[in-house]
């Protein structure tokens, strides 16, 4: 085969293998579910097990080398540059722990287990339990794309991939490095001293990198024609000067690199952030649909089937022991429900950093003269493989099925218009612990909204993809809140039609409008009638109104479904004074009639109860009593 035509089919490979990608992204949109499946069947489908169009020498040893690298710094930095400080103040204390205790349970947990199960060596075994301590933002994004559960547990799972993709990438390079020299004398002083040159090198590279791309995007003229895209192809590179940098000094030192700049430059404000963010999330998903395809084609079968039982057994230690042990003593006592931290033991798929590492660290393996090195390859990508490829297809697949069961998927408001009166509006209800979902058109609107710390996203809120987007599938209340009678009133339609939201709201701009939302069986607030209603409130009861308008803050007003048993049959006398100090039950709703209770009023189950009182006295009622309307 001449050079020319070796480039033909190597130009065809990888160009089959992106529209196998983008196949794989489309996949994953169209049926919710994570798209490293598809990417991993891709993979198997067209390597040495499959039609055998790819194989190990497709590339070449430095090749694929190479290709993984900065793919993985892209990937890296990527998810670094999403993550915002104020996202992981959510749940701060279960960050560190996770990446610190978790990790030493994890790595040494992986470790006895491949020991116990396959009689491997402690050096093989413990080689595999640092690799595996990486769970990465290459497997948890895309799940947390379909999964939208609430912002201090993404935080926190996505955090947690980050930081031990990092922590899982040094710690290998140490023990192989270990390894692979048999040097029998090395001490716990050297392993450190190991670690931390290539942390210590990653972080600063890290930061004189960011500084760097930083102060160009502040502070040099990048020619406004062509500003954003300047600004996109800038950072892009940073990411990977930064990884190859660190790179070339220590080996795996690029990841912390990488780390560490995007991390500093997704909170540094940057221009034109929302087109850098956007450019580098294609860039991202290309590449890495390349690398999963790539590394799972060189998966052989024969390597998982030669693992026997044994690797089952290390498999179920990972997933339903380590797994559930470290999350539990980790976030306990920290502000995750019983549900919500079940979960986070039940996701903890492994990625790219674990397999592509693993691959690596084989070819060189099998290079080396001593025999046991070469035997201890095949057990080092089986194990390895065989656990991404479980807790993937288990762990990601059912991801959704998961979180549903568990209910920890919470319940979206959207508010569509980012005005004064769906600000205000959003304000309320996050003082109240909802989860709210703003969608404006206006970009300088749109803008505001983010740096104020509301979760907005830009598009026509009578767009159904922009909904659905949103979360209108998964929301128990759509608000339509412009400023535009026509545009409320499309919206109200399509969130009744096509998502069979429950709670739907719209806004009258012209009172004469009213009527066309309620023929909808849309709940209408006219904007003069409320206006009227609130002037009249603070001239007649301005006790009242100027209380009303701290609800959210001082105090609060729920109406709740009754659902305890413990509540059915009783009298309200008797309720009251079980409930806590500061809460009152204003009104008792049942069979469409509402009234003020009288002491011998019995609840039955179904009654709407409407209660008033000092916030932390409702939310205590809640929990206590019913469920939120």
């Amino acid at each position: 085969m001449t050079g020319a035509e070796g480039g033909a089919d190597l130009l065809l490979l990888v160009a089959s293998i992106v529209g196998l990608g983008v196949f794989s992204q489309l996949l994953s949109a169209r049926f919710r579910v994570p798209s490293v499946l598809f990417l991993i069947a891709s993979g198997v489908a067209i390597g040495p097990e499959g039609l055998g169009v790819l194989t190990i020498d497709s590339f070449g040893e430095s090749g694929l080398s190479t290709i993984v690298g900065l793919s993985v710094a892209v990937i890296v930095f990527e998810g670094a540059f999403h993550l915002k400080i104020e996202k992981i103040k959510e749940a701060p204390t279960a960050v560190l722990r996770l990446t610190t205790i978790g990790a030493v349970i994890a790595f040494l947990g992986t470790a006895g287990a491949v020991r116990f199960f396959l009689g491997a060596g402690w050096d093989i075994a413990l080689l595999i339990g640092a690799l595996l301590i990486a769970t990465g933002p290459t497997v948890i994004t895309p799940i947390l794309k379909v999964v939208p559960v609430r912002d201090r547990v993404a935080a926190t799972l996505e955090t947690e991939g980050i930081v031990n993709d990092v922590t899982a990438a040094i710690l290998a390079v140490v023990l192989f490095k270990a390894m692979t020299v048999g040097e029998e004398t090395l001490t716990t002083e050297l392993y450190l001293q190991l670690f931390a040159e290539r942390l210590g090198t990653g972080l600063l590279v890290g930061v004189v990198v960011a500084a760097v791309v930083w102060s160009v995007l502040q502070y040099v003229d990048l020619s406004p024609d062509n500003a954003p895209q300047n600004a996109r192809l800038l950072t892009l590179a940073g990411a990977i000067i930064a990884f190859g940098m660190a790179d070339y000094v220590f080996s795996e030192a690029g990841v912390a690199a990488a780390a560490t700049a995007g991390l500093i430059l997704g909170n540094a404000g940057l221009p034109y952030e929302d087109e850098i963010e956007a450019f580098k999330g294609d860039i991202t998903l290309i590449v890495l649909s390349f690398v999963f395809i790539t590394l799972a084609a060189l998966l052989q079968f024969e390597q998982l089937f030669a693992l026997g039982l044994g690797g089952v057994a290390v498999v179920f230690v990972v997933m339903f022991v380590l797994r559930p042990l470290l999350v539990f003593l980790t976030t306990r006592g920290d502000r995750f429900t019983f549900r919500e931290t079940l979960f986070m033991s039940f996701v903890g798929p492994r990625g790219i950093i674990p397999a592509s590492v693993a691959t690596l660290f084989a070819i060189r393996l099998q290079t080396e003269t001593a025999p046991q090195n070469a035997a201890g390859a095949d057990l080092l990508v089986g194990t390895v493989f065989l656990v991404i490829l479980i807790t993937v297809v288990l762990e990601g697949g059912l991801a959704r099925q998961i979180a549903e069961k568990l209910d920890v998927i919470p319940m979206r408001v959207l508010i569509i218009g980012g005005g004064r009166v769906g600000r205000s509006l959003a304000e309320r209800l996050e003082a109240r612990g909802e989860n709210v979902v703003l969608i404006e058109e206006d970009p300088t609107i749109l803008e505001q909204l983010r740096n104020d710390g509301f979760t907005a996203r830009r598009g026509d809120g009578a767009d159904v993809e922009v909904l659905r987007e949103s979360g209108a599938e998964n929301a128990k209340t759509v608000v339509a809140a412009t400023g535009d009678d026509d545009a409320n009133l499309l919206v109200a339609q399509l969130a009744k039609s096509n998502f069979d939201v429950e709670n739907v709201i719209a806004r009258a701009n012209e009172p004469s409008n009213a009527s066309a939302f309620e023929d909808l069986g849309v709940q209408t607030i006219s904007a003069a009638e409320s206006t009227a209603w609130a002037i009249d409130n603070q001239i007649e009861r301005p006790a009242l109104s100027n209380w009303m308008s701290e609800l959210g803050r001082s105090g609060d007003v729920q109406e709740i479904e009754v659902t305890s048993d413990d509540l059915i049959g009783k009298p309200i006398a008797d309720i009251g004074s079980e409930l806590p100090n500061g809460v009152l039950i204003a009104l008792v709703s049942r069979n469409g009639t509402s009234e003020v209770p009288t002491p011998d009023v019995e609840l039955q189950r179904g009654d709407h109860i409407t209660l008033i009182g000092r916030t932390e006295a409702v939310r205590e009622t809640i929990e206590q009593c019913g469920t939120p309307v």
